[in-house]
Formats: C-alpha cells, sequence, structure tokens
C-alpha cells in the first residue's frame, strides 16, 4: 500500500525539515527551563550536602540564614556540645559579597566557619587547585567560575586576602558563587563597624561590639543511636532557639526558596507547550490548504476518507517526533552557555516526549477536519 504521508513528505523534504527545526527549537526552550528547575535544586542542596550536619539551630522564631536574617551568640556551640546525644557543633556565617572583578565586581556568598573546628564546609572532592583554609586570618577559597588563582590576592574590607584554594561546582541556594573564609574573618567583614561608626559608638558610651561573636547559625551533628528530632525537641526546649533538621532545612530551600520560581518556570513552560501545539496545528493547516486539489483529486478517484486523515494524522506525529529530536540536539548544545545550572534529565524529555505526542495528535485535528470537508468537485472546477 502506498504511503501518502511518506510520498508527500519526499516531495518537500526540505521545507518540512527546517519546519520541525523551527518547532524544535520552541521545545528545546521547554527542555531548558525544565532545566533550570532541576538546576536550582541542584543548587540549593550543594551547600547543605557539603556541611553534612544534622541539626540546624538558628535564631528563635526564623527561618534559618537560607529564608531570613538569623543571628545567634557564637557560644551557643560550646553550650550544645554539652547536651546528651550531640557529637559536634560549629558556628558558621553567611553574607553576600562582592568580590573585585576585571570589568565588573563578582557577587558571592561567603561562608565563615572555624577553620580548626570539627565541621568543615568545605568538601575536598570540589577542591581542584590549592588546599583548604589552614589559617584563622586573610586566606580565601574561592570558585573557579570567579576566575581566580591560587596564589592571588584580592581586597576585602579592610584587610587583603590570599586565595589558597580553588573549588567547582560550589553554588549557594540562590546560585551566586561560594567562596569560603575563616570564622573570625567572616565575622569582621559581617559584624565590624567602620572606624567613623567605633568612634560614633565610644562618643555614646558604647566601647564594645558585641557582634563581634555573632553567628548566623550553629550546625550540629548527632551521636549514633539518639533520634535526631528528640535531640532538636530538647534544644527547642532549654536553649529556646529554633532548630531545624536536615530534611526540614531542606524543606526550607525547596519551599521557601525555590517554589515561587518553580511556579513561574513552571507556568512559562506550560506556554511554550501550548505556542508549540498551536504553531504544529497552524502548520499543518496550513500544509493541508497547499494540497486541497490533490485531496479533492484523492477523494473524486475513491480513496476514502480514513487514508486520508491517516495520511495528516502521520504527517503531523512525524513532524512532532522530529521536533523533539531537533529540540534535544538543540537544548545540549546551548545548555552550557547559561549563567546558572542547567540539568538535563532523561525522564523530563520522555515526559516531554510524551506531551509533543499528544499535542501533534490534538493539532492534526484542523487537517483533518479540512480532509473531510474537502469537495471532490473542486478538483474538476480547478
Amino acid at each position: 500500500m502506498i504511503n501518502l504521508a511518506q510520498k508527500d513528505i519526499t516531495h518537500t523534504l526540505g521545507k518540512f525539515l527546517v519546519t520541525a527545526m523551527g518547532v524544535g527549537m520552541l521545545l528545546g526552550i521547554v527542555l531548558i527551563m525544565i532545566g533550570v528547575y532541576r538546576g536550582m535544586m541542584v543548587d540549593a542542596e550543594i551547600l547543605l550536602n557539603d556541611i553534612n550536619a544534622d541539626l540546624w539551630i538558628v535564631q528563635e522564631d526564623t527561618l534559618g540564614p537560607f529564608a531570613e536574617a538569623s543571628r545567634v551568640h557564637e557560644d551557643l556551640k560550646d553550650t550544645l556540645r554539652a547536651f546528651e546525644g550531640i557529637d559536634k557543633s560549629e558556628a558558621l556565617t553567611f553574607q553576600n559579597l562582592q568580590l573585585p572583578g576585571e570589568t565588573k565586581p563578582i557577587r558571592v556568598t561567603a561562608v565563615g566557619f572555624d577553620v580548626f573546628g570539627k565541621i568543615n564546609p568545605i568538601n575536598p572532592e570540589r577542591l581542584t587547585a590549592g588546599k583548604p583554609l589552614t589559617k584563622e586570618h586573610y586566606q580565601i577559597v574561592v570558585s573557579e567560575e570567579t576566575g581566580y588563582k591560587v596564589d592571588d590576592t584580592l581586597k576585602l574590607g579592610r584587610d587583603i586576602y590570599r586565595v589558597v584554594g580553588v573549588t567547582r561546582d560550589t553554588v549557594s541556594s540562590g546560585g551566586d558563587l561560594l567562596v569560603y573564609l575563616s570564622l573570625k574573618d567572616a565575622q569582621n567583614l559581617q559584624f565590624l563597624y567602620s572606624n567613623a561608626r567605633i568612634r560614633s559608638d565610644r562618643a555614646r558610651g558604647i566601647l564594645e561590639n558585641k557582634e563581634m561573636k555573632m553567628a548566623n547559625a550553629i550546625v550540629a551533628t548527632v551521636k549514633p543511636g539518639y533520634v535526631i528530632d528528640n535531640v532538636a525537641n530538647k534544644i527547642k526546649k532549654w536553649k529556646h532557639e529554633s532548630v531545624y533538621t536536615r530534611t526540614e532545612q531542606k524543606a526550607i530551600l525547596t519551599k521557601n526558596l525555590i517554589e515561587r520560581s518553580s511556579k513561574q518556570i513552571g507556568l512559562f513552560t506550560a506556554i511554550l507547550v501550548v505556542v508549540s501545539t498551536i504553531i504544529i496545528a497552524l502548520i499543518i493547516y496550513t500544509m493541508t490548504l497547499e494540497k486541497m486539489k490533490e485531496i479533492s483529486i484523492m477523494k473524486l478517484i475513491g480513496i476514502p476518507n480514513s487514508m486520508i486523515i491517516k495520511m495528516i494524522v502521520q504527517e503531523t506525529l512525524i513532524l512532532g517526533v522530529l521536533a523533539f529530536i531537533f529540540g534535544n540536539i538543540f537544548s545540549h548544545l546551548i545548555s552550557d552557555n547559561f549563567p546558572k545550572r542547567i540539568v538535563l534529565e532523561i525522564p523530563d524529555a520522555w515526559m516531554l516526549f510524551g506531551v509533543v505526542i499528544v499535542a501533534s495528535i490534538l493539532s492534526s485535528f484542523v487537517g483533518v477536519a479540512k480532509v473531510i470537508h474537502a469537495d471532490p468537485a473542486a478538483a474538476i472546477g480547478g
């Protein structure tokens, strides 16, 4: 049996392929948008996984430094070590900084931690050059995307810092590059007042900046055999701080920081899918109009509607499949050029493939409707 769809596509192969590529670019953008969401989820968990703490102790009635301002006393870490079930505890600071760049400042998130403590947020597997921090002052570990190399120097606040290590794939929950400082240096940058402010405070009788001994969060690990939730409840009861388990902190990151962005990405993705469906429908409708005379002739010589409808549906499905293939190729070609992480996963591609097949079938209805109402007499009337 003659395959009418194959004959028709072969007749206008170049035009058909270019059309599929155009629709494929739209589908590629859909995959990129899904990849942006996946990348945001990965970025949100990088620092959480590298710190690898069981408990996050933050300012009372706050969600912690990833969601809002949080300040706790640094010496709380020493008190927590005396709690039953606590294995290790350390103070951390988080703050946004602008590193000097060649053309413009580089926005980063700085993590401050005790260099000689038992919880180190620098994952050795992410180090590509140099070493972790070894001194309490004037050393910094940077992300390789900042452009800095080992032994480079840069000025932060009042001091000059030397780059001792370079990491890869280290970003904050918001996608900013991560840098690592000693806790004392980070406290200086976050809490140290300017000279004018210090002189003003002294004139007011304020002789000490008590905030210098503050941190943004205390992280702790729980000894084997203890229930994490029970230890967390005990800290809440006796220290009057908000305490979150690792699971709860992950939920805060995904729900409070990513939820709105995910809704925007989801809406934009849905719009692109609808637009792609409409474009495919218009293309099929146009292609059907171009061969209405041929369709009338086929109906005149007795070819049943079912065979002609089958041709239209097959052409639409082939267009959708080719567009999906081109979209996959396009998304993989451009994904590395985006400033934020793009994570393209096979299940997402298969999900989109199913959507494309359904959209193609729906789009074919406009061509099918035109075929059904085609008048065989039009073949004689010219």
